[in-house]
């Protein structure tokens, strides 16, 4: 009887000691991993699905990384927060980039992808307002953010067609989407992926104008992923083990969408399922053309939109492209 206690008392003594090791190699594995922040641009949504893949299926933490998504707040952009330290890494646009590159309190930041290869948004208007062309726009309400780069892209595609601005009420955006066109305004600026998506499945008939059908400068680069100078002069490392592993992360959503949406509604519940599904089927064809290029950019595209922004006077000089953005960590990370 004694040898049968002393024996029940090894196995629990030696089963602590396993749980214990075992805890303890959970804990030194979590303080090996590095701490990422990744500042959105916005709420959660189909653009960011490659990272959410990457974080739930690990990809992240066996690059060595313990990453963590913040939204910027209404106060601040994601471009500022990172060119503060805020986050080591942030989602942003192509024109905010060159904005604070050209400002007078230049930031330190720089493009290290693009998350779609080119730009998907254009001007949404009801089937049957007869808007075919931005020459259609006069006499019309536009509704939107009211950026002074929104209005020199409207204006600037309308000139191109011989059309008067002057002829085009612009207003703010009340919040409306699809339901709103034809009814207190015209026009407005939809993201194919995203707002296109919602009229579909309500059977909301759209006229839509894709802005690099109108002008060829205007396939700019949106959302892109930025990093600040301090994290590529000291730790380019975690640059390329970030990119890496984010880029199978998306290439995963590229073969994958129904999957990958699922994955993202985990993380953005607020969201319809069959929405999310519908827009990531049709984001992830638009990421690239080339999964194995995902993320890669042209200076061609990046010289082209400082371009439409100088000759607009959005900027006060033209900046080079590849002061704006690199490729060096997509290579390096393959």
């Amino acid at each position: 009887m004694k040898k049968i206690v002393v024996a029940i008392i090894a196995f629990i003594f030696i089963g602590s000691l396993v749980g214990c090791s075992q805890e303890s190699k959970k804990s030194q594995e979590a303080k090996k991993l590095k701490d990422v922040t990744v500042i959105l641009d916005f709420v959660p949504n189909t653009n960011h699905t490659g990272m959410y893949v990457a974080l739930k299926k690990g990809y992240y933490k066996k690059a060595g990384l313990n990453v963590q998504f913040v939204e910027p707040g209404n106060e601040n952009t994601s471009a500022t927060l990172v060119a503060t330290g805020k986050g080591q890494f942030g989602i942003s646009y192509q024109e905010d980039v060159t904005y604070a590159l050209t400002s007078e309190d230049k930031l330190p930041i720089k493009t290290i992808a693009t998350i779609m290869e080119h730009n998907t948004s254009g001007f949404a208007s009801a089937k049957n307002s007869g808007i075919k062309s931005p020459k259609d726009f006069e006499g019309k309400v536009y509704s939107g953010w009211q950026a002074p780069s929104e209005e020199a892209t409207i204006k600037a595609v309308m000139n191109n067609v011989g059309a008067d601005f002057n002829k085009l009420t612009l207003v703010g955006d009340a919040g409306g989407g699809y339901d709103s066109l034809g009814k207190d305004v015209d026009i407005k600026w939809f993201y194919e992926g995203w707002d296109n998506v919602k009229a579909e499945m309500a059977n909301a008939k759209l006229n839509y104008l894709p802005l690099r059908t109108l002008d060829k400068r205007l396939d700019y680069y949106t959302p892109v992923i930025i990093t600040n100078k301090k994290m590529i002069d000291e730790d380019p490392a975690t640059v390329t083990a970030f990119l890496a592993a984010t880029k199978k992360g998306y290439q995963e959503a590229i073969k994958h969408p129904d999957a990958s949406a699922e994955i993202l509604h985990e993380y953005a519940s607020d969201y319809d399922s069959e929405f999310l599904k519908k827009s990531q089927r049709f984001v992830s064809k638009n990421y690239c053309e080339n999964p194995e290029k995902w993320g890669e950019m042209k200076a061609e595209i990046w010289d082209g939109y400082t371009d439409f922004l100088f000759d607009n006077n959005l900027i006060p000089k033209k900046i080079a492209a590849e002061e704006q953005y690199t490729n060096q960590f997509l290579s390096e990370g393959e």
